[in-house]
């Protein structure tokens, strides 16, 4: 089947070709003989029951410096002109990302929107995860300074991040002493409106923070992101280097736990981040990565196992 695609994104020039997962899926649909748009979550309109996007036709290849044509913007009805709509801008997870989602949830029955706008919304990457609390590290979620004081004297050893961080920002490590933590928690406070998170220092993060990829709730592979050098952060984007790697027995019995919600939800694309093989400490469905690198080391095209579950729903509704 030939569908079209629009692919809600950030700016197309700025994005790294050689590790985008957004860009893989859109090579793998253009291979597939699928019709591709892009535009910004800014870019959308509502109007009379209609949702617009003011989107530009593409054409997408693999050259650096040249990785993409684009023809002039038109208005794009996102439910009659659209078959499926790609939710895959960055966050910060802010008022912005969750109006996007609300006024794509308006396209329920019509076009499909993956991930689903609604779950998205509603599944925050450090809270939705504490369903799971069973696999997770002791876990602090507080805006009192007495409550986190408390909590490294518990565990000696705490990392404090914000609460809806991404990309490894702003995540500390505190160590034994506790120096800095008040004043560090005290940043926080003025900086953002939400509690932060705390959680007991896992040592095991030296021998890397595993990313596994779910498709439609099944585990298809998973990188080990390694930190650089005085490090605690794994994330790519902070530094951090990917591996080869293999499920653990745990793991799997992690993603058994998630595959049956994930699928209720319409959360088709996820990947989850587990340190030590043993403990989940986030569940990405925003805009989740990771792609890329696991078709290098694991030689599959997990591009087209999320393609391949796209158009199986399309096929079933």
């Amino acid at each position: 089947m030939s569908l079209t695609v629009a692919v809600q994104m950030d700016p197309l020039e700025g994005i790294n070709i050689l590790g985008d997962s957004t860009f893989a899926l859109m090579l793998e649909a253009q291979a597939r003989g699928h019709r591709l748009f892009h535009y910004l979550a800014e870019q959308l309109t509502y109007e009379d029951g209609r949702v617009r996007a003011l989107a530009r036709r593409v054409e997408v290849r693999r050259v650096e410096g040249a990785h993409f044509t684009a023809r002039d913007p038109q208005p794009l009805d996102l439910a009659d002109d659209v078959d499926v709509v790609l939710m895959r801008q960055d966050p910060p997870f802010d008022i912005a990302y969750i109006t996007a989602a609300h006024l794509l949830e308006r396209l329920a029955g019509k076009t499909l929107v993956v991930n689903d706008p609604r779950s998205v919304r509603d599944a925050p990457e450090k809270l939705w995860v504490l369903d799971f609390a069973r696999f997770m590290p002791p876990t602090l979620i507080t805006r009192s300074l007495d409550e986190l004081t408390a909590f490294h004297h518990r565990h000696r050893e705490v990392v404090l991040k914000p609460l809806h961080g991404n990309g490894g920002a702003a995540v500390f490590r505190i160590g034994t002493d506790g120096s800095n933590l008040r004043a560090l928690a005290e940043l926080f406070l003025q900086t953002w409106k939400e509690p932060f998170i705390a959680q007991a220092f896992l040592p095991a993060v030296s021998k890397g923070d595993k990313r596994i990829i779910l498709v439609d709730g099944e585990p298809v592979g998973a990188i080990n992101r390694i930190p650089g050098a005085g490090e605690i952060r794994s994330n790519l984007a902070a530094g951090g280097t990917a591996a080869k790697t293999e499920l653990t027995d745990r793991e799997r019995e992690i993603c058994a736990a998630l595959g049956p919600e994930l699928r209720t939800r319409g959360l088709l694309f996820t990947g989850i981040d587990v340190i030590g093989g043993e403990w989940l400490t986030e569940i990405n469905v925003t805009s989740p990565t990771g792609l890329v690198a696991l078709d290098r080391f694991d030689r599959i095209n997990s591009a087209g196992l999320i393609w391949d579950a796209i158009e199986r729903k399309l096929s079933a509704s």
